[in-house]
């Protein structure tokens, strides 16, 4: 599993071996129920086990502006950040030819679909894909789809993290600090 080394692995093996059988089997049940129970938000494409999902349901939530992101965990991310309000599309991927990924293959005409819905308009698109070439290439598709609807389409900012030493921080980023500078 991703994030899981060997040494965790084997921790896991041995506490579930030497548990009591209902521990391995609850924790089997739980898997594929999980498995059985959750699918894409038939709205936003992001995990749920209700649809549509709780953020795509809330009433609080601003209709007028989309954060694409690529996975679901990048939903995640975002709603830790308690400063978005708005709601999510998830592409399920970013474009990656080498690995025989294109735009057909993420949710890209559904996000279409929902930005041309005349009763609940969208009036800004934030690309907050990963600041890497295959996320790069994703905004800039998106960008260009997106424009000609007459949408604000933004990208998230770059830049040197937050208690940072800039010494450590590699050229790319720094130089793209550099070009995104704010007032303050």
């Amino acid at each position: 599993m991703p994030g899981v080394g060997p040494k965790t692995a084997q921790r896991f093996a041995f506490f579930l071996l030497n548990g009591p059988p209902e521990t391995a089997l609850g924790l089997a049940s739980a898997i594929t129920e999980a498995r059985e129970r959750v699918r894409p938000c038939s709205v936003c494409q992001n995990l749920t086990d209700v649809d549509p999902c709780p953020v795509c349901a809330s009433a609080h939530r601003d209709r007028a502006v989309i954060c694409v992101v690529e996975e679901p965990k990048d939903v995640a991310a975002m709603e830790k950040t308690r400063e978005y309000r708005g709601l999510y599309h998830v592409l399920q991927g970013a474009i990656n030819p080498l690995a025989g990924v294109g735009p057909d293959e993420l949710r890209v005409r559904e996000l279409l679909a929902r930005i041309g819905q005349r009763e609940s308009p969208v009036h800004e698109v934030i690309l907050a894909t990963d600041p890497d070439v295959e996320g790069d290439a994703t905004a800039h598709y998106l960008a260009r789809l997106l424009r000609p609807l007459g949408v604000r389409v933004t990208r998230i900012a770059r830049g040197v993290p937050e208690g940072g030493d800039l010494d450590y921080v590699d050229q790319v980023t720094l130089g793209r600090a550099l070009v995104g500078r704010a007032d303050w």
